[in-house]
């Protein structure tokens, strides 16, 4: 009873994340859902790219379940499954996520929690393990690339949320003042941090 319990809870979390991923991509232009964001190039495509690759590893060939497909190697010093080439279109990454999380699932729904799965990048805690574990790791990748996207997509044009029935309208007066609240109080605290440092000979 508690397997499945554990199994329904953790896969439909993971299914509300890899929906939440894709929706950030929603309504953007192709610049802006290819483009570095950050100075380490995370952008959101990208992270589209990356999570698939990501369920299409640990849920298929941990578990002698290959994906269908060709694979990034996690080794490529180009990082290419965390960036989307120029010969690369949006309909296809989307398409790409979308058949790793089928090829998942059935993962999931096919095999027992105490499945075996050998994952052989894993040093610590070893490369012996379970479906239950390897779910638990892909749904913390999921969930914390979600956030990710989710600080990424704030910075383009405001939108946050995790689905699109859960966004609300922005009110930018609001914003302001909330910015301006935590500015005043980041500001405030500096001068208390400076009187706590050692003073230098």
């Amino acid at each position: 009873m508690i397997d499945e319990f554990a199994r329904h809870n953790l896969h439909t979390r993971l299914r509300r994340d890899r929906a939440a991923l894709l929706w950030k991509l929603d309504g953007l232009s192709e610049y802006d859902a290819r483009r570095p964001l950050t100075v380490t190039g995370t952008n959101l495509l990208g992270l589209v790219k990356h999570m698939a690759t990501v369920e299409a590893r640990y849920f298929g060939e941990v578990f002698d379940r290959p994906f269908a497909e060709p694979l990034c190697r996690w080794e490529d010093s180009d990082g290419s499954d965390q960036w989307a080439a120029e010969d690369e279109t949006r309909d296809q990454i989307i398409g790409f996520h979308r058949r790793a999380g089928e090829h998942a699932d059935a993962t999931i729904d096919g095999l027992a929690l105490d499945a075996p799965g050998h994952v052989p990048w894993w040093p610590e805690p070893g490369p012996n393990t379970n479906l239950f574990a390897v779910l638990v790791h892909v749904l913390g990748e999921a969930n914390r690339h979600a956030g990710h996207a989710d600080i990424l997509r704030e910075g383009l044009d405001g939108r946050t949320g995790v689905r699109a029935e859960h966004e609300q309208q922005i009110d930018e007066g609001a914003r302001a003042a909330h910015f301006a609240r935590v500015e005043r109080a980041a500001r405030s605290a500096a001068p208390i941090e400076a009187r706590r440092l050692p003073h230098a000979p």
